[in-house]
């Protein structure tokens, strides 16, 4: 079971991320440490192929960047008020290779390093994709 995010580029009717259950249930657990969340991909060296994921507006966005789609993790196994909403931006650079790639974020043990917020949890997300058909 995935969540599917909602589409967001214009002229497009096609999603292109998801979410493991997985993914899910840690966001959930992130949601109550640090409030809302977002999610960048970018294309640099390091930590740049993991999605980076960050408390919503700490990582700033510009022209520079795509925004992929919104994740709606309301339905999750955490009951909270409300919607919870989770923005996924690209690179526009990294974007321009991925750009015929369906994205799965999904979680895997071992700690990533960099300044996402899942490093404490002793787990990091991880991208999984597939040609868009």
């Amino acid at each position: 079971m995935t969540v599917e995010a909602s589409v967001t580029i214009p002229g497009e009717t096609f999603s292109r991320v998801a979410l493991t259950d997985s993914a899910v249930e840690l966001l959930d657990t992130l949601w109550l440490i640090h409030g809302p969340l977002m999610f960048h991909q970018s294309g640099g060296c390091c930590d740049g192929s993991s999605p980076m994921c960050y408390p919503a507006g700490e990582f700033i966005t510009a022209e520079a960047d795509v925004l992929l789609g919104v994740l709606d993790i309301s339905a999750g196994p955490v009951d909270h008020a409300g919607a919870r909403l989770i923005e996924f931006w690209m690179s526009r650079e990294q974007f321009a290779y991925w750009r015929h790639t369906h994205l799965t974020i999904d979680v895997v043990l071992g700690r990533g390093s960099g300044f996402s917020v899942e490093a404490p949890e002793g787990k990091r997300f991880l991208i999984r994709s597939r040609l868009m058909s």
